[in-house]
């Protein structure tokens, strides 16, 4: 084909294509690893609830004067990221084998769309989430719960 011959894309249609399946691909595990701090800060704050006020009196200290330690991180907010990357990879694996079958069942546009739309919700239900006090084992599980069906739906998503 030559330059004179090649299609014209007067909407940049191409282009948002590409643009919509990149933020569907890369967007949802960037939120995730980007927010890190905020995820361990939420584990950390919600299982020392009971001793707020002398958290809080402690990092204040802290701030002040740089050899007071910091209260110790929790077991969960420990293993966030260890766990957080094995909920990501196992799914992103397993879907990636298994569309090899879906493709034959499932159409194409159907995957591609129902997996743009699933991650949407599970944003949606992780942007609501910032705002529910819960129990830092609680939000651990919801959290990872989550990890795995964006990166489920991604692995769809980027195989179709």
């Amino acid at each position: 084909m030559t330059t004179s011959h090649q299609p014209q894309d007067r909407y940049k249609a191409v282009w948002l294509i590409f643009f919509v399946l990149g933020l569907g691909t890369l967007l949802p595990w960037n939120f995730f690893m980007t927010a890190t701090k905020y995820f361990t800060n939420r584990l950390d704050v919600s299982q020392n609830v009971s001793s707020d006020t002398d958290q809080s009196c402690e990092s204040t200290k802290a701030l002040a004067d740089p050899t007071v330690a910091l209260p110790a991180r929790s077991s969960l907010s420990a293993i966030f990221n260890n766990v957080m990357t094995l909920c990501a990879m196992l799914p992103l694996l397993v879907f990636t084998c298994l569309n090899s079958f879906l493709h034959q069942r499932i159409s194409q546009s159907v995957r591609i769309l129902g997996s743009l739309l699933a991650i949407l919700l599970v944003f949606l239900v992780t942007a609501a989430l910032v705002k529910v006090e819960m129990d830092a084992l609680i939000f651990f599980v919801i959290t990872m719960i989550k990890i795995v069906l964006i990166n489920s739906f991604g692995a769809i998503l980027q195989a179709s």
